[in-house]
């Protein structure tokens, strides 16, 4: 079942965060596999706002989307699936749950960042009907997330923004 987020679910977020972050490590990407999760106060933030929706078993959180507004768009802030729930196709699911999201508001379409050549991230959001966005098609907010993202050691492995349209 997919829900909004609750106060008490976001501890579960990081952990969550921190085991979807693990098979990271196999890929030799361990800056990624060892990144802390956001913070409580962060994730609060998401939550407070309606943009953090968790998928549930048993009332537990097994994975999460938490969402921002970035050139008009709703923008993949992050989205995490515990590996063992990996295959299901809950991250599809959260996709979705934000499409109708941006779609009540007007919003044109999902944006996010990811790597290009890790399976379960580029390729995957491809399947999801995500596109690569060239360089001269980057809004200003994109582009900052792309030197922040830099700035933290990510382009150590390429990475791309990628749009779907609404």
């Amino acid at each position: 079942m997919i829900r909004l987020a609750r106060d008490e679910d976001l501890a579960l977020l990081q952990e969550v965060e921190r085991a979807a972050g693990r098979p990271f490590a196999e890929l030799g990407m361990t800056l990624v596999a060892e990144d802390e999760p956001p913070s409580l106060a962060v994730l609060r933030e998401f939550q407070q706002a309606g943009r953090a929706w968790v998928h549930t078993a048993g009332d537990v959180p097994v994975a999460y989307l938490i969402a921002d507004v970035v050139d008009g768009c709703a923008h993949v802030e992050q989205v995490s699936v515990a590996p063992e729930h990996a295959g299901r196709r809950i991250g599809a699911g959260l996709i979705e749950v934000l499409a109708a999201w941006a779609r009540e508001r007007g919003l044109p379409a999902l944006t996010l960042t990811t790597f290009t050549e890790v399976s379960w991230n580029g390729p995957y959001y491809r399947r999801l009907g995500f596109r690569y966005l060239d360089d001269d098609e980057l809004t200003p907010g994109l582009r900052a997330i792309r030197v922040e993202e830099a700035e933290a050691g990510l382009d150590a492995w390429p990475r791309a923004c990628m749009r779907r349209e609404l």
